[in-house]
């Protein structure tokens, strides 16, 4: 029993550091496809990646010690995340019992709070816009996600991401339950805002858009490619919460060796994403820098109205 978990942890951590980029990859190829483009190659990611690995990091003089050990810290801080949410295995494995719903959300806000001060303390003016715009819209983006987990805690009982995966992969009406479809449409948004994706879109180096690309904009080489590993990491660890709690939580296995079935199924459900990401990308304008608070806003509102809906009403 032991080493079955052990085996499953190992699995998990694996999963998630190794095919991170790869969704990314496969998002860009298809929406690139879409929009008639002939678009990178889905392991762009990975070139990108082994490129920047191989490149001497430059440090700007006036930054301190902290935005050189920020990136390592970011990476740890999602590796962790990666051993207590249900992103790969439906079953509780080791480091599950360190935290639950709510420990993940500080862990994703921690994450968030240490790229500000990396950003913060490269001393760039650009890294310092983006920590302003940053700090602007996360107040609405973290709220949320701490709302949504703890009205989910309410539904199933529990803290707990497995118990909850269980009690929503068996309660078919719990999915279609008004609660259930706001606590779904706030996540998805989140989702979006945290991602970089249109309506939203903060990647890029365009000037007036730029929030995440701002933060890491004095990062190169190695600090760079590890920065963006974790946040194709960040990526898939809120797309998998998204999938195995909210939208489509069957399907995994974990008895025996049948976790290894869990590779192709999940593989199923990030097509299934990309596709919904896509179509979503491809027919929405990009809203405004200061339009943005109100897509947040009406996330938080979602989230709220879940959080009665599932203590009040029902």
């Amino acid at each position: 029993m032991l080493l079955h978990t052990l085996m499953e942890t190992i699995s998990q951590f694996f999963f998630v550091v190794l095919t991170a980029p790869l969704f990314a990859g496969i998002l860009a190829n298809l929406k690139a496809k879409v929009e008639s483009r002939k678009g990178p190659s889905i392991f762009q990611p990975y070139f990108d990646i082994f490129k920047l690995l191989r490149k001497e990091s430059v440090i700007p003089g006036n930054a301190g010690g902290f935005f050189r050990f920020a990136p390592y810290m970011l990476f740890g801080i999602y590796a962790l995340i990666a051993l207590i949410i249900p992103v790969f295995i439906p079953e509780p494995i080791f480091f599950t019992a360190s935290a639950d719903f709510l420990g993940g959300a500080i862990l994703f806000s921690l994450a968030a709070f240490v790229k500000v001060l990396s950003a913060m303390d490269s001393g760039n003016s650009f890294a310092v816009m983006g920590v302003s715009r940053t700090m602007s819209f996360n107040f609405l983006s973290e709220g949320t996600l701490i709302t949504v987990f703890f009205a989910v805690s309410l539904i199933t009982g529990t803290n707990n991401p497995y118990v909850t995966n269980h009690f929503l992969a068996s309660n078919a009406i719990a999915n279609i339950s008004l609660d259930h479809v706001f606590s779904t449409l706030a996540f998805f948004m989140l989702f979006l805002y945290e991602t970089g994706k249109i309506p939203v879109e903060s990647s890029g180096l365009m000037e007036l858009g730029m929030i995440e690309e701002g933060l890491t904009f004095e990062y190169s080489g190695k600090l760079l490619a590890i920065s963006k590993w974790s946040s194709y990491m960040k990526q898939y660890l809120l797309g998998s919460v998204l999938l195995n709690v909210f939208l489509v939580p069957w399907g995994l296995y974990s008895s025996g060796y049948t976790f290894l079935l869990d590779i192709p199924i999940m593989f199923a459900k990030w097509l299934l994403l990309i596709l919904v990401v896509v179509i979503v990308e491809t027919t929405l304008a990009k809203l405004r820098l200061f339009r943005i608070i109100d897509y947040l806003a009406a996330a938080f509102t979602f989230s709220i109205l879940f959080l009665i809906f599932s203590e009040v009403i029902f």
